[in-house]
Order: structure tokens, then C-alpha cells, then sequence
């Protein structure tokens, strides 16, 4: 399964490259397929490769819905008992 991820374009190297924040997570990214890329701006992210641009308010909601999924995951694992 391919997921591809919204993430925050933090600082812009050059006209190919720049550093997105992946959850906390700082990393350079390649932007060469994005126009008018600013600080600020979300991309949909897969395999180190930007997209496209998104609107910060749905990346925002989708990034939230990712959280919960990763709180319910946890919950399932703390209650997940091992049968004999």
C-alpha cells in the first residue's frame, strides 16, 4: 500500500528542495513539480517527492484524523490480551 502524507513546507533550499516537518520531524524534501512554493504552504508528500499544494485547513483535518488512528491503534494494543 502506497500512503502518501500532508506535510508543512518549513524552509524553502532552492528551487527543487526544501525542509518539510512530518510530525515533528524535519526532513528535505524534493519540490521540483510545485509552482509559487512558500513557507507555510502544505504539499501531499509521497517517497520524498511533493505533489501538489493543499489547502492548510484540509491538511490540518486530515493530519488530525491520522492522530486519532494512531490513538485508537494504541488503545487496541494496550487492551489486546494474549490468549492461551
Amino acid at each position: 500500500m502506497c500512503l502518501a502524507i500532508p506535510v508543512e513546507v518549513v524552509e524553502i533550499l532552492d528551487s527543487d528542495t526544501a525542509i518539510a516537518d512530518i510530525g515533528g520531524v524535519r526532513k528535505e524534501i524534493n519540490v521540483a513539480l510545485i509552482e509559487d512554493l512558500t513557507v507555510g504552504d502544505y504539499v501531499i508528500l509521497h517517497v520524498g517527492y511533493a505533489l501538489n499544494k493543499i489547502d492548510p485547513e484540509e491538511a490540518r483535518k486530515t493530519l488530525e484524523l491520522f492522530a486519532e488512528l494512531g490513538e485508537l491503534q494504541a488503545a487496541i494494543n494496550d487492551n489486546q490480551q494474549v490468549l492461551p
